[in-house]
Formats: C-alpha cells, sequence, structure tokens
C-alpha cells in the first residue's frame, strides 16, 4: 500500500495523532518533490519500530551516540515510500538482529518529533522535524545482538517498567507507552 494510502487510513488513537496525520498529510502535499528525503531540511518522513520481546514486557533499545540516550530504533525514508520496510530494515541494522516481524502490518502510531540540532558525521545538522511513522517489532530476546558503532554505543534489552529510567526524552517516552499499549491491546486480541 501506498505509504500516503496508509497513513490516511490510520484511525488517530488520541488529539494530537488527529493533529500530527493532518500536518503530515497537507505537508505531503504540499512537498510531495522531497518529503521522502533529507533535502527538505525542514520536516521530512521517517519510520521507528519498538522492537518488544514476544511477553511485551521488554523493548530492544539502543543507546544512541548523537542524543545521548536510549532509544528505540528507526531511520530516515531516504526515497524508499514503505514505511514498515524502513523501520524493520533500521531494526535489524542497529541492533544485528536478523529476524524480526511486525505484530501488525499496520502503522501502530503518528507522530511529529523535533530533532535538535547537532553535529552527524563532522557536519552541523540544524533542528527539523520527522513525520514519523511507527510500527509494533516482535524479535526473541534470546537472539544475539550486535553493536552499530557507527550510530550507538550499547544495545540492549530494557523492562518497560524501567523505560523512564534509561530515556532522557520525555515526548518519546510517551510515544513508546502508546505504543506498548497498543501492543497489549492487539495481543489480547489476537
Amino acid at each position: 500500500m501506498n505509504y500516503i494510502e496508509e497513513i490516511r487510513k490510520y484511525n488517530p488513537l488520541n488529539e494530537q495523532e488527529l493533529n500530527d496525520k493532518k500536518v503530515i498529510l497537507d505537508y505531503i502535499d504540499k512537498f510531495c518533490d522531497n518529503i521522502l528525503t533529507r533535502e527538505n531540511e525542514i520536516a521530512h518522513m521517517t519510520s521507528s519500530g519498538l522492537i518488544l520481546n514476544k511477553s511485551l514486557d521488554k523493548a530492544l533499545m539502543i543507546y544512541h551516540n548523537i542524543y545521548k540516550t536510549w532509544a528505540w530504533t528507526g531511520g530516515h525514508a531516504d526515497g524508499d515510500r514503505e514505511m514498515l520496510k524502513i523501520a524493520i530494515k533500521e531494526a535489524k541494522e542497529e541492533t544485528g538482529i536478523s529476524k524480526v516481524l511486525p505484530l501488525t502490518d499496520t502503522i501502530a502510531s503518528i507522530d511529529i518529533i523535533p530533532v535538535y540540532g547537532h553535529v552527524k558525521r563532522g557536519k552541523y545538522v540544524s533542528s527539523h522535524l520527522h513525520l514519523n511513522i511507527s510500527y509494533i517489532l516482535i524479535a526473541d530476546e534470546n537472539e544475539k545482538l550486535i553493536l552499530n558503532e557507527a550510530e550507538t554505543s550499547d544495545v540492549g534489552w530494557i523492562k518497560i517498567s524501567e523505560l523512564d529510567k534509561y530515556s532522557d526524552e520525555p515526548y518519546l517516552i510517551e510515544i513508546y507507552n502508546k505504543i506498548i499499549n497498543k501492543a497489549r491491546i492487539i495481543n489480547i486480541g489476537g
């Protein structure tokens, strides 16, 4: 399914997602020529996966070198139109796991995430927005993890109940909790 149609069909969980969905769709419409690339230096599409274990009580997180905190996996679209594929690719690249599957093929969360100015590969990147599409991913917590030293300093499973002790980004903790609650509802129903 086309990523725009996928976003249109997404049923927002709350007012924040309702507003973010509208803004993202408006921005895609206005900047369709470069919304999928970092050429758009104000805002561009990204995709993330919150990787959970099968019992949904731990999340596989990375310690991000730029943000200096534990975070989920994800990355820029870089021209790709398949947001779920991006989330899965980034999950594998950033953690070293080889087997990761979506709990469901549908979007778990839509969020506009502010990114503060930082240095990446020796160049300054100005503050901008990630128009982020998230998915619930499931992996085996016994699978071997491999550190991606180019982007991260650590990788590991963190208890869901302790995420706020590891992340310095309260806005992202809200998103994680929203996705975890959704995963639990899907798991009960599935």
